[in-house]
């Protein structure tokens, strides 16, 4: 089987602007590393919470909903390992609009399951009807989706959650730079469970921590298929203060939107085609659809972004939202390129 691919990471020490795996592009809050500094040596020397009770409350809080209905991973790839397990059976069918993250069939094979993309409608929307007809035992919905950065409506994921009646999971890593999101479906559906990570809206890549939303009786047969200390002591003490500045996150997520407005009008002007983004990142196609050669070019010049060789995503690139610096640096990168379309 083919392994996930994770996206190149720089050498140590190595110069370079680096907008390739859709980090935020600011430190975490300060809180974040004073309550780190606090810990005490008891605290590692005893095994952590095994439900993360801590961060639980304060999630439980923040979300309005009861701690019973949060359960936390190492990371929301954790979170994703768990509901395969616990959802998609062996010889079971996982099904994901396509293209989507690329974790998602990998997942499926280590359960012995199968994966089958769906082609997104139109638009990128949500194509339901052949979700239906395919018959799976679970769906997986990046929203917004990864590497596009579309979104779906929540009305549109309720309309598949009363159509289809197995796990509706809706994997919302970038949904902090989206204006809606589908947590407040889960009162109302069993049948969905909503992930989120600290990754990308909290700067937490390097910690790994995220967690799910879902009804109580959802989230207690999930528990049970979980590694038994999932989440460390160190990572429940950051997650818990992270999630409580909500004042420090949200200036983050401010600068993001605004300068992903300001990056896809610039690129806009360039001739390149960016598709409307509520991520932390943007996927635009390059002049002449040469995404490779962009990718390439760059990179040459010291920046870093994510191309996919595969079907239907060759002539694009995907730029992750750095700071204004950052950003200047990659327009300016990409001006250097000189792409034309060929065909104008």
């Amino acid at each position: 089987m083919d392994g996930y691919t994770p996206g190149e990471q720089p050498g140590v020490g190595e110069r370079i602007v680096k907008l390739n795996t859709n980090e935020n592009p600011f430190p975490p809050s300060p809180k974040v590393v004073e309550a780190i500094r606090q810990i005490e040596p008891e605290l590692l020397r005893r095994y952590p919470h095994p439900l993360a009770e801590q961060f639980r409350a304060a999630a439980g809080r923040l979300l309005g909903v009861s701690p019973e209905m949060i359960l936390c991973g190492n990371g929301s790839d954790d979170i994703l390992t768990i509901a395969t397990r616990c959802f998609v059976p062996p010889g079971g069918l996982l099904v994901a609009p396509e293209p989507t993250y690329s974790l998602y069939p990998t997942l499926a094979q280590l359960e012995e399951a199968k994966f089958v993309g769906v082609p997104w409608a139109q638009d990128y929307a949500l194509p339901i009807d052949a979700i239906v007809r395919a018959k799976p035992s679970a769906v997986y919905l990046a929203n917004p989706n990864a590497p596009t950065g579309t979104f779906v409506s929540p009305a549109r994921i309720a309309e598949l959650a009363e159509r289809f009646r197995g796990l509706v999971l809706v994997d919302e890593a970038y949904v902090d730079f989206a204006d809606e999101n589908a947590a407040v479906l889960v009162n109302a559906y069993e049948n969905i469970v909503v992930s989120r990570t600290l990754s990308k809206a909290y700067s937490l890549a390097g910690l790994r921590f995220g967690f799910c939303i879902a009804q109580p009786q959802v989230v207690e047969q999930m528990l049970k298929v979980k590694d038994s200390y999932n989440c460390d002591a160190v990572s429940i003490v950051a997650a818990t203060a992270a999630i409580e500045d909500q004042e420090y996150a949200r200036r983050t997520w401010d600068h993001v939107r605004e300068e992903r407005t300001r990056v896809s009008d610039e690129l806009a002007h360039l001739g390149w085609a960016p598709l409307p983004s509520r991520a932390n990142f943007i996927l635009t196609s390059v002049p002449g659809g040469r995404g490779k050669e962009a990718y390439l070019g760059l990179k040459q010049q010291g920046i870093l972004v994510r191309f996919f060789d595969q079907p239907g995503l060759r002539d694009k690139v995907r730029i992750t939202i750095g700071t204004i610096q950052e950003n200047n640096a990659l327009l300016g990168a990409a001006k250097e390129l000189q792409l034309v379309d060929k065909a104008a």
